[in-house]
């Protein structure tokens, strides 16, 4: 009885070494894989074009694609993915403020201008008295839209307010009345313009491309070079000094990629400075 006891004893321990050796054995493959959430477009894009940089690297990159604004950060914050591609840094401190989030940006990489559409004026000037312009219900955009008017001269912000963390109640003064229809989420925006719905609608670049529509040839207003809304990777707190993580950025960062942006986008994503 003691021999089979001792016997049954080495067998556990054999096994559980067996475990931990075969979990050091995957600690050190997912330690040269990243998982990467990401918006198709041009996150996705541009993701597929550091794959080859970061394989140089020993690296594998694995790409979720994800068409949404709510999903990414809920996955990274849950460790199910390395990083996620898709966002800016306002949205993405009021997505910790409001959730609770322990992520943390890791590097810049892009600028997607936004961009004004209209289907029935040539400019924001043109827009008549009560316009209704349509907007999305991200809250962290809120002082984003409202650029695009103030810089021309339609509405005025409360005295002391940061233009990037301005909301609708900062509005002081709004010449022509203009209303702000926030009741969709970006990704419906561009079926908004193509509807004819509204007198202007402001859309991500991200989902106007994906829609077949230029930011710079289709747009009534765009905005410049220097905006401070540039798209990062976030990650989880802690671990942006990631070995993984740095090549990640590094190859986003990179010439090759920079020079993809500049040949293939040609203004409606720029490289971040």
């Amino acid at each position: 009885m003691k021999k089979l006891f001792s016997l049954l004893v080495i067998a556990t321990i054999a096994i559980v070494l067996a475990a931990c050796g075969g979990n050091e054995k995957k600690s050190s493959s997912d330690d040269k894989t990243i998982i990467v959430g990401a918006s198709p477009t041009p996150h996705t894009v541009l993701l597929e074009q550091a794959k080859p940089i970061l394989e140089k690297e020993g690296y594998t990159l694995k790409i979720k694609t994800i068409n949404d604004y709510t999903t990414p950060n809920r996955f990274l914050d849950a460790g199910e993915l390395d990083a996620n591609f898709f966002q800016h840094t306002p949205y993405l401190e009021t997505e910790k403020k409001s959730k609770g989030y322990k992520i943390e940006s890791a590097g810049n990489i892009h600028i997607e201008p936004m961009a004004v559409y209209s289907k029935k004026y040539k400019s924001l000037k043109d827009l008549p008295e009560n316009a209704e312009v349509f907007v999305s219900n991200n809250p962290a955009e809120e002082g984003r839209f409202l650029s695009f008017f103030t810089k021309a001269g339609l509405i005025t912000l409360k005295d002391g307010v940061d233009p990037v963390k301005a909301t609708f109640k900062d509005i002081k003064e709004n010449k022509k009345n203009i209303k702000f229809n926030n009741k969709q989420s970006a990704e419906f925006l561009p079926k908004s313009y193509n509807n004819g719905e509204g007198d202007a609608v402001i859309i991500n670049s991200n989902f106007a491309l994906e829609n077949k529509l230029n930011p710079v040839k289709d747009s009534i207003a765009i905005e410049s070079s220097d905006s401070p809304y540039a798209n990062l990777i976030a990650v989880k707190e802690g671990h942006k000094n990631d070995a993984k993580i740095k090549a990640l950025v590094k190859a986003l960062q990179s010439k090759e990629v920079k020079d993809y942006i500049e040949k293939n986008y040609k203004g409606s994503v720029i490289p971040a400075k």
